[in-house]
């Protein structure tokens, strides 16, 4: 699987070749560099570790520069890619052109925080009545029973938390890619906030 840490720049619309506006999202790929490989014979797997962003050596621990070759500057971010389909060596620096000849690929973020949320806005509850004296507009309504089991169940939807949840968005289309400027274009949205980091992959299902 071919895939690379990157950030969401923003979004934009370019005209493709057949003259239509399309809205895309601004994918950054800043140098991955591959810091470890593990292989079937001593790991059990094969699998690409990359990282992205520099750590100042006041920040980095131990334990955790440890993992890190003496020539490659300890990473801010990691992340492992399994059966990775091209051949690489610790040091290398990975770039856009890993992307060359994919048409979809997928992106993987953490979605934008909402907070804590009532019913109406996490799970879009109809609410009740705006008139007449109602003084029942954006509540949950009644959770459990007046008898046994006397109690609210598991996986009920109520208040609470909302966004900032790992989400992948399938198949995006690739618009363009500027090996110039490291950046993929591709149709749609894709999760985060800007200057988030997402992983970028082939895509699984196309």
């Amino acid at each position: 699987m071919l895939g690379l840490l990157a950030k969401k720049v923003g979004m934009t619309q370019v005209f493709d070749d057949a003259g239509n506006l399309v809205p895309v999202t601004v994918i950054r790929i800043d140098p991955n560099v591959v810091i470890a490989q593990k292989t079937k014979e001593k790991d059990g797997y094969a699998a690409v570790v990359l990282g992205v962003d520099d750590l100042k050596p006041s920040r980095v621990s131990k334990p955790y520069g440890g993992q890190f070759p003496e020539n490659i500057t300890p990473k801010k971010r990691i992340k492992e890619f399994r059966d990775f389909e091209k051949e690489v060596a610790p040091g290398d620096s990975l770039g856009v052109e890993v992307f060359e000849g994919c048409r979809y690929v997928d992106v993987c973020g953490i979605s934008k925080g909402k907070g804590f949320q009532g019913v109406v806005k996490r799970w879009g509850f109809g609410g009740g009545r705006r008139t007449h004296g109602s003084k029942f507009h954006r509540e949950p309504g009644s959770t459990g029973q007046s008898t046994y089991p006397g109690r609210t169940f598991k996986n009920v939807k109520l208040p609470g938390r909302m966004g900032r949840e790992r989400v992948t968005t399938l198949s995006l289309r690739v618009v363009k890619i500027d090996a110039d400027n490291q950046l993929i274009l591709v149709r749609g949205a894709v999760p985060g906030i800007n200057k988030g980091l997402v992983t970028v992959r082939a895509a699984v299902k196309k």
